[in-house]
């Protein structure tokens, strides 16, 4: 448990939701993690490294060239579009395990639970010290120690018209073209993702206003706080995406969940915003079936439903 008696969180700028429509892909071109483009094309290295790499670098120096000229043309001819929803509100923790969001500073009234999963599997004893078992609602005050926290969500998209234009290389047989383009898009929304929660901890939340980090920085995860997303090891549970499209309302701009949880466009990211200084990314690696019981209870659903949801880490 942390000693919250001495917490003090940051006051977000502006509560509630905000909506970014039709952002500045030259702006998002700035926030780029090039590494995993070059995964695309099944070559290993760490970027810039990678293009002057003995074995891999001609190769890698190639598409990298033909990425950065592809990624020209998107911005000047505007082939993609980039939205994104976000909302900071009150939250504090309940259950030990979830995070409640308030629709105002009031607190009286709950907007969306997020359920969440603590690890179960056993612990490393370093240096004398037990690690804990953790889980993300460890990083928002408890209810119950009456201190006012805050918490954030986020869903962002660089895939809107993206069919158009990958129709029309397909059409020419130009796979390579189609592949480099959709690899693009992805790049983009983990961009979108970045800058976002960069000007989330500077600006809008506030709670990392004198930031001065590199892109190399923020690439490595330096900043304070976290954005955990569904289906990742800290939160491997999909369906909190579900609770999370609802409360941003992404279909206003253009974003959905397929019956399987996946997101469309494809080239999208969501998730949370924790601004504790202590938070940190973890896997929640396998969990037993008494957790699997106690969550299917406060969320009020069928134990075998959830047991498939979570098959993964049974």
């Amino acid at each position: 448990p942390m000693a919250w008696q001495a917490w003090q969180p940051a006051v977000p700028r502006a509560l509630g939701r905000r909506v970014f429509q039709n952002f500045d892909l030259a702006e998002l071109a700035k926030y780029i993690d090039w590494g995993p483009f070059f995964q695309t094309w099944d070559l290993a290295g760490p970027y810039p490294a990678i293009l002057t790499d003995e074995v891999v670098g001609v190769e890698a120096a190639r598409v990298f060239a033909d990425g950065q000229a592809m990624l020209k043309k998107i911005i000047e001819g505007r082939w993609l579009t980039a939205s994104g929803v976000m909302a900071l509100l009150p939250a504090n923790s309940v259950n030990d395990d979830d995070i409640e969001f308030y629709t105002d500073d009031t607190r009286t009234e709950v907007a969306m639970t997020w359920h969440g999963l603590r690890q179960q599997t056993e612990k490393h004893v370093i240096d004398g010290v037990t690690r804990p078992s953790r889980c993300l609602a460890d990083f928002v005050a408890p209810k119950s120690s009456g201190i006012a926290d805050y918490a954030g969500m986020f869903a962002v998209t660089a895939g809107l018209g993206i069919e158009k234009k990958e129709k029309a290389f397909i059409d020419a047989l130009d796979d390579y073209s189609a592949i480099l383009f959709k690899s693009l898009a992805d790049r983009l929304a983990e961009a979108f993702a970045e800058c976002l929660h960069h000007r989330v901890r500077t600006d809008l939340w506030g709670y990392a206003a004198g930031e001065a980090l590199t892109s190399d920085d923020m690439v490595a995860e330096k900043y304070v706080g976290i954005r955990p997303a569904p289906g990742y090891p800290a939160c491997p549970d999909h369906s909190a995406k579900t609770a999370l499209f609802q409360q941003l309302q992404c279909h206003e701009i253009g974003m959905s969940l397929t019956e399987s949880l996946a997101m469309t466009p494809a080239a999208s990211v969501s998730g949370f915003y924790l601004g504790h200084p202590d938070a940190v990314y973890f896997n929640v690696g396998k969990i037993g079936e008494d957790q699997v019981h106690d969550m299917a209870l406060r969320r009020g659903m069928d134990e075998a439903v959830l047991a498939r949801l979570l098959a993964p880490n049974l």
